[in-house]
């Protein structure tokens, strides 16, 4: 006899050996016992999670001759013709393979026949969603009206994909996923049937990879024993599954937490070097940080050892919840920017490293706080302040400064000024008066007037000249900082300042910045949001 996977050995056969569906094996028995059985049924559910076991014991049910608490007794004529395919009168039918308008129509000429031997006749229609639009209108006139000798067992993970005049004449049964606890009570009596040694440990690992799945469990199982050896420890499957070491998975993490590129490219590469997949890396990745955030939060995780979740524990104590919520997110925008790409592991690697890179992050944090500070000076509410100063006196002291700083700002109109800078003309040679030093002034002070005070903060200081007809150069006597050139830099704000300096000149014009120094001013945090308070003119703390 050939060999049987693991998954149709331990196929169930009765509705007591279904894993997990009481809620729907009671009330099927609970039918049959009361000779209360419909003529439709739609079993629906993921997969692994029963359907099929469950159509193919309650077709055996409905013709056994010997039912016992509405279960088959598996030993009668029929019962033993059903399980061995010789029992004609019990029919299944791939819907994905079967499909077709004659399919349904052979069916149909099928039903009008009496069972040869069976009391009744069983349609099994397993993935019935995959029925053409012209085959669901040739079964819909049979289902509605079948002949009393006739059952239809439909099965489908996509119910949504049915007609609802399918749906409306079907008795439907929603099978869940299966839980861990039960799917390790399965294995435990699939492997003690099977004298494979398995631990407990190994058990739970393949519960969480099935996903609610019972096949998919038992094709896990049956994967680690086809080396002939029937024991099975987590090492094990984690090495046929694809699974990196929760240890590298735990170094990469540590080192996206503690902004160590080395370390978590090292763990990376060894990751690699062994052969595992990318996407299942990084997958891991995100599940781990998960798994910190919930234990940060419940203290409970299942699916580790003692000593992997002290490491969790001491890692968790060094991080905020908000920054792994944020792994989460910048991590998955790299799964799917691999996704497009055919360079994966060159984007994957490029976007650890910017992971790792502490000014990255510090600079879009503090881009992200003074955008926030911006918007309330808009808007007029009050700002953060200590809590030893009551909102109220701050409300008050700011009203009455921003009225002092619009006052001392002169009435100008960029359209309507005067001194733009205008062409000198002399024979033939056309030279440009440089009016840039006038106007400019008045554009940073424009940008200030509006409420772009993080714009106006990074121009301080800066001095402008036409360096040609199409050019005008911002120059940095001073230096650029990393943050005002993230700021400068974006494409919104170098639209703003080259709209109001093509204003002020009367004509198209770009922009260009010159830096007054070959080293950039890599300025704190604390400075940057400081020269923004200053220049401000507005009383505010930022509270950390």
């Amino acid at each position: 006899m050939g060999y049987t996977a693991l998954y149709r050995k331990f196929r169930p056969l009765t509705f007591s050996e279904i894993v997990g569906q009481d809620h729907i094996t009671r009330t099927l028995k609970n039918q049959i016992i009361a000779g209360r059985v419909g003529h439709a049924y739609l079993f629906n559910g993921g997969r692994g999670t029963g359907k099929t076991s469950a159509a193919k014991v309650l077709a055996r049910a409905v013709n056994c001759l010997n039912p016992k608490d509405g279960e088959p007794c598996n030993e009668c004529e029929i019962c033993k013709g059903a399980l061995n395919g010789s029992l004609t009168d019990i029919v299944e039918m791939d819907a994905a393979s079967n499909n077709s308008v004659e399919d349904i129509r052979a069916i149909r000429e099928e039903v009008n026949f009496l069972p040869t031997k069976a009391k009744y006749r069983v349609y099994i229609i397993d993935e019935v969603h995959m029925l053409s639009p012209g085959a669901f209108n040739a079964l819909l006139k049979t289902l509605e009206e079948p002949p009393e000798h006739v059952k239809f067992i439909l099965a489908t993970t996509e119910p949504q994909r049915l007609p609802a005049t399918i749906l409306s004449r079907c008795q439907r049964f929603d099978f869940k996923r299966i839980s861990n606890e039960d799917i390790i009570k399965r294995l435990k009596v699939v492997c003690k049937e099977s004298n494979i040694e398995i631990t407990n440990e190994a058990m739970q690992m393949i519960a969480v990879l099935a996903e609610g799945a019972m096949r998919d469990a038992l094709s896990i199982l049956e994967r680690c024993v086809q080396d002939g050896e029937n024991k099975i420890d987590e090492d094990k499957i984690r090495d046929l599954v694809g699974i990196p070491k929760v240890t590298y998975v735990h170094n990469v993490v540590e080192g996206l937490i503690n902004y160590d590129v080395d370390k978590a490219l090292e763990a990376i590469d060894v990751v690699l070097n062994d052969g595992k997949d990318i996407t299942n890396l990084l997958w891991e990745m995100i599940k781990y940080v998960k798994d910190l955030l919930v234990f940060k939060t419940s203290k409970k995780l299942d699916l580790y050892t003692d000593e992997e979740l002290k490491a969790i524990e001491e890692l968790a104590n060094k991080v905020t919840k908000e920054k792994l919520i944020d792994l989460v997110y910048k991590l998955s925008e790299l799964e799917s920017d691999m996704k497009w790409s055919t360079q994966k592991t060159i984007v994957f690697q490029a976007g650890i490293i910017k992971l790792c890179n502490k000014q990255t992050e510090v600079s879009s944090n503090l881009e992200e706080r003074v955008e926030k500070i911006e918007k309330y000076l808009k808007s007029g509410k009050a700002i953060a302040v200590n809590n030893n100063i009551q909102a109220n006196n701050v409300i008050s002291q700011r009203n009455q400064q921003i009225n002092r700083v619009v006052q001392n700002i002169p009435n100008t109109s960029m359209v309507q000024n005067k001194n733009m800078a205008k062409p000198k003309t002399e024979g033939t040679t056309t030279k440009f008066s440089n009016k840039a030093d006038e106007y400019w002034p008045q554009i940073v002070n424009e940008l200030k007037q509006s409420g772009k005070i993080v714009l106006c903060t990074s121009l301080k200081g800066t001095k402008a000249s036409e360096i040609n007809d199409m050019t005008v150069a911002i120059e940095f006597p001073n230096g650029m900082s990393s943050f005002d050139k993230t700021v400068l830099e974006k494409p919104e704000n170098m639209k703003e300042i080259s709209t109001m300096v093509s204003m002020a000149c009367g004509k198209p014009m770009q922009i260009k910045y010159l830096s007054g120094s070959n080293n950039m001013h890599q300025a704190t945090q604390e400075e940057n949001l400081q020269r923004l308070a200053n220049d401000s003119d507005i009383p505010f703390n930022v509270i950390e």
